[in-house]
């Protein structure tokens, strides 16, 4: 039973290995499918099936023992394994087959889960360090400017920054403009707005959409 709250996904025990004995018997019914062995052929003893197999003569065993309890073969004491049953062979490397990949499916989808969890990982690593980054600018320059362009629509276009009261309209400070390779720092009330300049100002974060908005009042 799990317990709840339990992360089955990451519990190790999930990656369910199967007993040697079971591939044995496995491989065994394999065989009979290809005809490799045959309905009333005898096949090795548990001494000569443990050597073939590299495993010991317990494991040998339990193997037969499993293809004896779904009738594909049948011992007889002083007689060795005969095979008793090609259907039924069939059947439990079919079902085999398929619980191999259960398995197989069960591990890729841990793997993926794994490489995810290292990706995002990596990703929260990296917007830590862009927060930080961020941060220490605003500390050093907490007056990073907007710009905006001013576009032909503007109603504006060869009027003075004073005569459009534009502080008292957007509360935003203009520090600069650029007019084409000219860059004017703090342009004072008599400089205008021309088709195409660069205006950079500084606000509060509200500032830049009440400047859009001012300049450009029907959009």
């Amino acid at each position: 039973m799990l317990l709840k709250g339990s992360n089955t996904v990451e519990n190790k025990q999930m990656q369910v290995k199967q007993p040697k004995y079971q591939k044995i018997a496995a491989d065994i019914a394999a065989k009979i499918v290809e005809k490799k062995y045959l309905v009333g052929e005898k096949i090795y003893a548990r001494s000569s099936l443990a050597s073939q197999y590299g495993v010991s003569s317990e494991t040998a065993r339990r193997a037969i023992a499993v293809l004896q309890d779904l009738e594909i073969v049948e011992t007889t004491k002083g007689s060795g394994v005969m095979i008793k049953s090609y259907e039924k062979a069939a059947q439990f490397a079919h079902q085999f087959l398929e619980v191999q990949s259960v398995y197989q499916v069960q591990l890729e989808m841990l793997e993926s889960i794994k490489r995810q969890k290292a990706e995002l990982s990596v990703l929260e690593e990296t917007t830590k360090r862009l927060v930080n980054r961020t941060e220490r600018f605003k500390s050093v320059n907490p007056f990073v400017p907007f710009q905006v362009e001013i576009r032909q629509e503007s109603p504006f276009i060869s009027q003075s920054i004073g005569s459009i009261n534009f502080w008292q309209n957007t509360m935003a400070t203009i520090v600069g403009i650029r007019k084409g390779v000219e860059l004017i720092i703090s342009p004072g009330p008599y400089a205008t707005f021309e088709q195409n300049d660069i205006v950079y100002f500084i606000g509060n974060d509200e500032c830049l959409e009440r400047v859009q908005n001012f300049l450009y009042p029907n959009q």
